[in-house]
């Protein structure tokens, strides 16, 4: 349900459960961080999901039996935080719960326009993990961040530009082509090159 295809420098790393709107299991976490964990030599690595929506957060049932607030979510977001490589969140569909974390945790994110995002943890009655809240709010400020974690508000993506939290809306069947053509300079770089500008631009 992770696949992982490695083309040269370029690493695509996707969910593909649609018929589960991409919800993530214990295991599908653990493959997701020990796979980025690995990705250090890639100078572009692209995260993806397949069908309508690009992650649901949580296998429910999974996060029923302690999940939510399972160490294994900020392991995978610490993990891609820390490549070297550039990072792109290629969103085809709506982004929630607890998959918040891999996309915050990437360079850039480009999604298409039917992309909505949500973060019930205040109506779930869970804590969001450690390092999503600060990292949603060096992209949208505190009180937007207060907004989806507080408010509950689910974001449309045409909003969700207009605050920063995504960067492009690009039609579905761009999105493949959209992202490969943002990573182009990098794959074209020098690995030292490319990680000393990421070090040159502070997280927010």
């Amino acid at each position: 349900m992770i696949r992982c295809d490695v083309d040269g420098d370029v690493w695509r790393i996707t969910i593909d459960r649609p018929d589960k709107a991409g919800a993530l299991s214990r295991e599908m976490l653990v493959e997701l961080a020990e796979i980025s964990e690995r990705a250090t030599t890639a100078k572009a690595v692209i995260y993806g999901g397949t069908g309508s929506v690009f992650s649901a957060g949580a296998d429910f049932e999974q996060a029923r039996a302690g999940l939510a607030t399972d160490p294994v979510w900020e392991r995978l977001s610490g993990a891609i935080a820390a490549l070297p490589g550039f990072t792109i969140a290629a969103l085809n569909g709506t982004v929630a719960g607890g998959a918040f974390g891999m996309v915050l945790a990437c360079d850039i994110r480009v999604a298409v326009a039917k992309a909505k995002f949500f973060y019930p943890v205040m109506k779930l009655g869970f804590l969001p993990q450690p390092s999503d809240p600060a990292r949603l709010a060096s992209l949208i400020g505190p009180a937007r961040a207060k907004m989806i974690l507080m408010a509950g508000q689910k974001i449309d993506a045409a909003e969700a530009l207009n605050w920063g939290l995504i960067d492009r809306i690009v039609p579905d069947d761009a999105l493949s082509d959209h992202v490969e053509q943002l990573s182009g300079d990098a794959v074209n770089a020098d690995h030292t090159h490319i990680h000393g500008i990421k070090q040159l631009i502070p997280d927010g």
